[in-house]
C-alpha cells in the first residue's frame, strides 16, 4: 500500500490569466508527473505529451502541435501523446516531421496513463 498521499500535501497553483500558451498544455504532463512520483513508477525518457486535462479526465485540444513536434524531435523523443482533437493538426504536418515518431492520440486521461506507464 502506497501512503504517498497520506504523507504528502500537494498544492498546484495554475493562475487564471497566466501567459497564454503557458500551463494548460501541460495538464496531462503535470498529472503524469504527480502519478509517477506518488506511485514510484518511472516514465520512459523518450516520451513527450501535451494536452489540457479536465477535472473529469477528458484530454482537451491545445495549439502549437508543429512547434511541439519539432521540439520533441530535437530532444530525441520517440513517442508523443497528443489530444485526439489535435489529430487534424498532426495530419497536416509535413512527413519529414512525422517520420519515425510513434504518435498516440488520447481523448481521456486513461489513454495517456496506458502509454506513460505501459498498462
Amino acid at each position: 500500500s502506497n501512503s504517498y498521499f497520506d504523507d504528502t500535501d500537494i498544492h498546484m497553483h495554475v493562475p487564471d490569466g497566466a501567459t497564454s500558451k503557458d500551463g494548460p498544455s501541460a495538464g496531462v504532463t503535470m498529472v503524469t508527473a504527480m502519478l509517477s512520483l506518488a506511485t514510484d513508477k518511472p516514465i520512459k525518457s523518450d516520451l513527450a505529451m501535451t494536452g489540457e486535462v479536465s477535472l473529469t479526465g477528458k484530454v482537451l485540444a491545445v495549439g502549437g502541435i508543429k512547434e511541439k513536434t519539432m521540439a520533441a524531435r530535437r530532444a530525441g523523443i520517440k513517442t508523443i501523446v497528443l489530444p485526439e482533437d489535435c489529430r487534424r493538426d498532426w495530419d497536416e504536418l509535413p512527413d519529414y516531421l512525422k517520420d519515425g515518431l510513434d504518435i498516440q492520440f488520447a481523448s481521456d486521461y486513461s489513454s495517456v496513463y496506458d502509454v506513460a506507464f505501459g498498462r
